[in-house]
């Protein structure tokens, strides 16, 4: 017989760095065991953000999903930039390369809603864009893609 579900909770922590506190404190989960699992899983991700899914049962047990890091996380990342613009049609945040684009999107294919890898380019596309992140390459990329 399946455990009923009380709650469903989405937080972010820095990999390898949970600890309990306000966020966690709302979720009604033992926080200590919590934390401790989950800096196990993610301490070889180095130091970026994990978003995670808590579920809570009525017996206060509690199962949680790793996700992958942001797209703007790993974009900012790949293009060596401090942060994404403030003015994204106007100002450029950065620059990354087809072959950049395409590793993140190979990262980021487990949590998209596609399998198909030049469809989650063009997502990450999207999402470079309204940071202000310039892609080399992309419109050529896309008129290849498109016939």
């Amino acid at each position: 017989m399946a455990k009923e579900i009380v709650k469903k909770a989405k937080l972010q922590f820095m990999a390898g760095q949970a600890k309990p506190g306000p966020a966690l404190a709302g979720v009604g989960i033992n926080m200590p065991e919590f934390t401790k699992a989950f800096n196990d899983k993610t301490r070889d991700r180095g130091q970026e953000p994990v978003p995670v899914l808590i579920t809570v049962y009525k017996d206060k047990s509690f199962d949680f999903k790793l996700f992958t890091a942001p797209t703007s996380f790993k974009l900012v990342q790949a293009a060596k930039a401090k942060k994404g613009s403030s003015v994204p049609n106007k100002e450029v945040a950065g620059t990354i390369t087809i072959a950049q684009l395409k590793e993140v999107a190979e990262y980021k294919l487990p949590d998209l809603n596609t399998k198909n890898i030049d469809s989650a380019m063009k997502q990450i596309a999207g999402t470079a864009r309204q940071m202000g992140i310039k892609i080399e390459g992309y419109d050529e990329w896309l008129r290849k893609e498109t016939n």
